[in-house]
């Protein structure tokens, strides 16, 4: 995916990507019956191909059709998004994020879930003294 402009998208064009990243892969008519609302056939057409034309998606021809997937990892695509959020919203700190998500969602969270964040964050520093 092209790290420009990952944030740039538009809520058309985010709910096409979040598609594509859940099924790998898809016509412009399964992408059409798998988004909300979806515009009509020639306006997803027009939206995946300028995805395609920013970089974010590649296509493949199937018989008649394009099957169209995403070009980054969906793990690619959450670390720019991740990081823009971030940036965007919390002056680059950690510790502002995860403190909003707690006070959001922190009533929601389990005991098991608690303690592996715990842990997620000890392995996190040992890698961290490691290096």
């Amino acid at each position: 995916m092209n790290e420009t402009s990952h944030h740039s998208l538009s809520r058309r064009e985010r709910q096409i990507m979040e598609f594509l990243f859940r099924k790998r892969s898809a016509t412009v008519a399964e992408i059409r019956a798998g988004i909300p609302a979806p515009p009509g056939y020639s306006a997803v057409r027009t939206i995946v191909n300028i995805l395609v034309r920013k970089g974010h998606l590649k296509y493949t021809i199937r018989g008649k059709s394009y099957l169209y997937s995403p070009v980054a990892p969906r793990r690619k695509a959450l670390q720019g998004a991740v990081q823009h959020l971030l940036s965007t919203y919390f002056d680059n700190s950690l510790e502002k994020a995860v403190t909003a998500l707690v006070r959001l969602c922190g009533q929601d969270l389990s005991e098991a879930e608690v303690r592996r964040l715990e842990k997620a964050i000890r392995e996190q520093r040992k890698k961290e003294v490691s290096s």
